[in-house]
């Protein structure tokens, strides 16, 4: 949702602004989170619908900047919740949307977003969005992974999480080690150098995946 080049700028001016100061790393949007993982007769991943609930900062700042609700009265014309559907789905080339899904530790191939939705209301902006999941087994363990690998963005898995389609199917939610986590992205971030140039940019540290939760999913198929 935070397209490379924004992102890459938004760290270029982190990492200069901390390069006189203690080393911190904090996000700077904040997002509940829910997945609804359908599965196949076969009890193979195919489908997985997020939903992004944005905080009320965000959400404010993506109203005003699109000029939507401009009486304050939390409540969009039908014209506004036209202009709102997708705003959060043009993504450029090369972003994974934010998410990976790996089974038996091999990552799994995602398609771009489909069927985007988006409302507001109580100040926050909430969407959806279908990715098609592919090369799933129908045996091993899944993990999924929603993050941002810069940390600009913080995903936090507050909002249901439901598997559709398989009644083998079980999930657990397994929550990271912040204050490892934290110790760890700021070693990496004092290795980084805000003047890096693309390839390196291409290359730079995994950050996220540090802080991030995960939905795990085991199937019994004996």
């Amino acid at each position: 949702m935070i397209y490379l080049n924004v992102m890459k700028h938004a760290l270029s001016l982190i990492l200069l602004v901390l390069s006189a100061l203690p080393l911190t790393a904090h996000p700077h949007i904040f997002v509940d989170t829910g997945l609804d993982l359908r599965f196949d007769d076969q009890n193979r991943l195919i489908e997985v619908r997020m939903t992004w609930a944005y905080d009320d900062l965000y959400s404010l700042l993506i109203t005003e900047d699109r000029g939507l609700d401009p009486d304050f009265d939390g409540v969009l014309t039908e014209a506004e919740q036209a202009d709102l559907q997708g705003f959060d789905m043009n993504w450029s080339e090369g972003f994974n949307g934010d998410l990976v899904i790996l089974q038996d530790g091999a990552p799994l191939a995602l398609s771009g977003p489909m069927q985007a939705t988006a409302v507001y209301a109580d100040g926050r902006i909430t969407t959806t969005h279908v990715r098609r999941v592919s090369g799933a087994e129908e045996a091993g363990v899944i993990e999924v992974k929603p993050y941002d690998k810069t940390y600009y963005t913080a995903y936090d898995i507050t909002l249901p999480v439901q598997i559709e389609g398989s009644d083998a199917c079980g999930k657990r939610i397994e929550v990271p080690d912040v204050a490892a986590g934290l110790a760890a992205m700021g070693d990496q971030l004092n290795q980084m150098d805000a003047f890096m140039t693309d390839e390196e940019w291409a290359a730079m540290p995994d950050l996220g995946v540090l802080l991030t939760s995960t939905v795990v999913v085991t199937c019994d198929i004996s």
